[in-house]
């Protein structure tokens, strides 16, 4: 299978590169370096056709996806406070960049397209745990952003037979989810401090919960997204998590735990846009796409602080 994997030099979408490689895809990656990094894809680099360009870009586009039988769409702007800062770049990446993107892959005649939503689309609305069938109410530019998206995607199965699935992302981490960039996770935030032995800074009193996916769970079920037969998933949105809920104050705990540092924490007033508490309900996914999260926070984090211990 001819694969394109957009953002394919960033976090999760080198590990969906990696694993495409490894199953004996062929592979092309689509990135503008932007927060990506060639060092993402340097085990894999001589089984990776790399095209530097940007998702803004109609042409760019055009020619990464000449051929493709598949598109994975990960290029995005992730941060909530950079899109509430910065509304206009983060619509023009993550909207039209995804119109852009799904018009390529149109035109060149591939089969599906699948799109990192995210759970940002709730928004604030309390139910617990989160299903896809609840009304999208988001509170972010980003989460508008991902809604958008989606629609989008939902039309063009619609309208011209593209097969398209929407995986609404909760909280994802592992390694490569660069502690430097501005779009990180608070996850990979919390690892870096802990292991340079720096105080922790809580937004808010850290009562607040998520839903926290390790990335491998993430590519299985971008793999999945892609096999799963047409009728049942196309047009379809799918939540990406594990099921379980954690405060951010036992996520610090346990990274404390698994790493063997001692834990300092400070708080600091909330941020605008982020939500109060996060929970998936992945019954959609387990019945539709076969999907069942494998890796335990736990397990998921001291592979994360193996991976950046060498460097901390």
């Amino acid at each position: 299978m001819k694969v394109l994997v957009t953002g394919g030099a960033g976090f999760i979408g080198s590990h969906i590169a990696e694993r495409l490689v490894r199953e004996g895809h062929s592979v092309r990656v689509l990135d503008n370096l932007t927060s990506g990094h060639r060092e993402n894809l340097a085990t894999i680099a001589r089984d990776v056709e790399l095209q530097v360009g940007d998702v803004r870009d109609e042409s760019a586009c055009a020619r990464a996806a000449e051929g493709v039988d598949v598109v994975f769409h990960e290029a995005a702007i992730v941060s909530v406070p950079y899109s509430v800062e910065h509304p206009r770049e983060t619509h023009a990446v993550n909207v039209l960049g995804t119109l852009n993107v799904a018009l390529a892959a149109r035109d060149a005649g591939a089969r599906r397209m699948v799109f990192a939503c995210s759970a940002a689309v709730y928004g604030e609305e309390p139910t617990l745990p989160k299903h896809e069938g609840m009304r999208p109410e988001p509170v972010s530019p980003y989460g508008v952003e991902k809604i958008a998206g989606e629609q989008y995607l939902r039309a063009f199965a619609h309208l011209y037979g593209l097969e398209t699935v929407s995986l609404r992302y909760f909280n994802v981490f592992g390694p490569r989810q660069d502690p430097g960039s501005a779009y990180s996770g608070v996850i990979s935030i919390f690892a870096d401090r802990i292991l340079r032995g720096a105080e922790l800074r809580i937004y808010g009193d850290g009562q607040q919960t998520r839903d926290f996916v390790f990335v491998d769970d993430v590519v299985a079920a971008n793999l999945l997204a892609s096999t799963a037969p047409a009728a049942v998933a196309s047009g379809q949105a799918y939540n990406v998590a594990c099921g379980v809920r954690t405060t951010l104050l036992e996520l610090a705990a346990t990274l404390s735990d698994v790493s063997g540092k001692p834990l300092t924490v400070t708080h600091a007033e909330p941020r605008a846009g982020d939500v109060r508490d996060s929970l998936a309900d992945i019954g959609r996914a387990r019945r539709d796409l076969g999907y069942a999260p494998r890796v335990t926070m736990r397990d998921g984090l001291a592979a994360l602080v193996e991976s950046l211990a060498p460097t901390a």
